[in-house]
């Protein structure tokens, strides 16, 4: 589905208006994504490069840096060239790699400048369609009765996903065993195939895959039940209140990138992301579009960093 949302970013077409000054021409925007095409961080961040392209008569080149659970990425970026021509375009991941990651020497707030948060999306439960359980409370009950026959996959070290599941582990007292993978894919598919039994991701990567039944969705991260998964309950409905995550993503460039050149950035995408047409594609496939300040979007980013290293130093989590 986050492939067929990049195709349909593609599709969408605005006048260009060629922006007066220095910035964007003489050479290329490069959008480094530190994830894999056809993920969704991918998709925005080909959105993002048309919009450049469109609005302000910029050349965008979207380059795939992956590996390192994106860090590999995120320190091309770091180590580029504050003047607005090296942009990243990720995701909740890239606020708290220091947190999960030994590698990751950089602090996302002092390193990086925040342009825009540009969509989020719940997260949701699901379990392999080889296991018999229905809810959330006969998985727990399944997993403690029998710890060695349950293990959980993570799409990748430092995501949203990674996160709630140790609160679930927490909250739960499970302790299922987490195995990391290399993104949604690979851990959906370990999913499919029974190696896995639950995985915790974002709604838009895992709600179409329920639809064969070789998945079944056990619970949405949210206050309330989705419109398009009426039918899933929520975490607290299924036992457990107050449980609510969702991924978000976002673009930054590196530390002492002109204010303006930000400001530039975070007008664009919020203007995009008012455009009906998209819109509707995003919360087709159960993504929320973001529209918010700088200012607003350093808050919120500053505020789940604050939450996830409450939460890694509730269980003694040490970097990997």
């Amino acid at each position: 589905m986050a492939a067929a949302a990049a195709g349909t970013f593609g599709l969408i077409a605005a006048p260009a208006v060629r922006a007066q000054g220095a910035w964007p021409h003489g050479r290329p925007i490069r959008v480094i994504c530190p994830w894999p095409p056809g993920a969704a961080n991918d998709a925005l961040a080909r959105l993002l490069g048309q919009k450049l392209q469109e609005k302000l008569g910029a050349t965008a080149v979207v380059e795939n840096r992956t590996g390192g659970a994106g860090l590999i990425g995120t320190n091309a970026v770091l180590q580029a060239p504050p003047d607005g021509f090296t942009l990243l375009a990720s995701a909740f991941n890239t606020a708290v790699m220091p947190l999960v990651l030994r590698g990751a020497t950089f602090d996302p707030q002092r390193d990086l400048e925040v342009m825009a948060r540009t969509a989020q999306a719940p997260l949701v439960m699901v379990i392999s369609g080889m296991r018999s359980q229905r809810s959330v409370a006969e998985v727990v009950e399944a997993a403690k009765a029998r710890p060695r026959e349950w293990n959980i996959a993570i799409s990748s070290l430092g995501s949203a996903g990674h996160l709630a599941t140790i609160e679930f582990n927490r909250r739960t007292g499970a302790n299922l065993d987490m195995v990391a993978y290399r993104g949604t894919q690979p851990a959906l598919t370990d999913l499919m195939g029974g190696n896995a039994q639950l995985l915790i991701d974002p709604s838009f990567a895992l709600l179409p895959a329920t639809a064969d039944g070789r998945v079944r969705a056990l619970g949405i991260a949210t206050a309330q039940r989705s419109r398009l998964a009426p039918d899933v309950p929520t975490m607290a409905e299924a036992g457990l209140p107050g449980y609510q995550f969702q991924s978000w993503y976002g673009v930054w460039a590196p530390k002492g990138t002109p204010a303006e050149i930000c400001q530039r950035v975070n007008d664009l995408m919020q203007e995009t992301m008012r455009e009906p047409a998209i819109v509707e594609r995003l919360t087709s496939q159960v993504l929320e579009p973001v529209t918010e300040s700088i200012e607003d979007s350093r808050r919120f980013i500053a505020a789940e960093i604050a939450r996830a290293t409450e939460l890694l130093r509730s269980v003694n989590y040490q970097p990997e």
